[in-house]
């Protein structure tokens, strides 16, 4: 008698069923990100109807399939682990204000997880993106390349179509990111940005005055507050995040190699050392495969150590 096949397991299993959680499970499949997505949470009527809703939708994508459980066994075997679970941020709260109760949740779950996915790649979410991870790493004792943090890299984007609306240029052809901390310490890298490989500092004395240093503190200022006014506008912060963590997720699966600005466990790289923030990354099969050396300014540098200092405060207050 011919055997029941086993199921293939997840290339991508997401804990946790919230407005970013399911956004990414639903994004995932639709741009092919991934083939088999699972999703986890604890609250099986909401799961089971993310589940359902996103699985009437599956003959309009790239094949795929979603499989949900309010049991982490649905997540044995995946290659990539996205967790995003954690408290909302609520209209005013800072991110660092999470931080104590979402890192007693990551202290609960990650032993779980590792149990059924040791060899996976895990991409933090949850905010402080930074605390986070920063209490990932030092609870389960996982490499730094095998878990790091989404980091800047949704606030990169941010930065990018910033730029680009302000010029007039396509947002594929602006090259800058944002670094530091994933909040209100981060900050536009501007000795590195070009625009269609003009640097962006020259941009204002070639093009028109478009990009000169007013202008630049003033889209610093709205990267920095925009997650703010979308909470503010409609709770909740989901498409443009989700699109962000499946480029980190593709760069994963496919070994695509492409440089992000995730947050990894710095080791004295800019005089920094022992908590986690965002520098341009090699992201690759093996995870957070190699942190560039960028070219930064005193005035750039010292904000990386101000923004270091700000998630260390915040980890040693909740015993990280």
């Amino acid at each position: 008698m011919t055997q029941p096949a086993v199921p293939a397991p997840p290339d991508v299993a997401v804990v946790g069923a919230g407005a970013v959680g399911a956004t990414i499970a639903y994004t995932a499949l639709v741009r092919g990100s991934a083939r088999r997505v699972a999703l986890h949470d604890i609250d099986r009527g909401k799961l089971e109807a993310e589940v359902l809703d996103i699985s009437h939708g599956l003959s309009f994508t790239p094949m795929g399939s979603i499989e949900g459980s309010d049991d982490v066994e649905v997540c044995r075997g995946a290659r990539v682990v996205v967790v995003t679970a954690g408290a909302k941020q609520k209209p005013g709260q800072t991110r660092m204000d999470l931080a104590a109760s979402t890192v007693a949740l990551t202290r609960s779950i990650m032993p779980r997880l590792l149990e059924v996915a040791p060899d996976a790649v895990y991409v933090m979410v949850t905010n402080p993106v930074d605390v986070v991870t920063t209490a990932a790493l030092r609870l389960t004792g996982l490499p730094p390349q095998q878990l790091f943090g989404s980091g800047t890299v949704l606030d990169s984007s941010r930065l990018r179509h910033a730029i680009a609306t302000r010029v007039g240029v396509a947002v594929q052809n602006v090259h800058a990111y944002v670094v530091g901390e994933h909040g209100d310490t981060e900050f536009p890298l501007w000795s590195s940005a070009s625009l269609g490989g003009v640097p962006i500092r020259d941009w204002s004395r070639m093009h028109g005055g478009a990009l000169d240093e007013q202008a630049r503190a003033q889209i610093a200022d709205e990267v920095v507050n925009a997650a703010y006014r979308i909470i503010a506008g409609k709770g909740a912060t989901n498409y443009a995040v989700a699109l962000a963590c499946c480029q980190i997720v593709e760069s994963v699966l496919r070994d695509e190699r492409r440089v992000l600005p995730v947050s990894t466990m710095l080791e004295g790289e800019y005089g920094v050392d022992g908590v986690c923030l965002s520098v341009p990354t090699v992201v690759g099969a093996g995870g957070a495969i190699e942190r560039l050396s960028v070219p930064m300014s005193d005035a750039e540098q010292e904000q990386l150590r101000r923004s270091a200092s700000s998630i260390r405060a915040t980890a040693e207050q909740v015993g990280v």
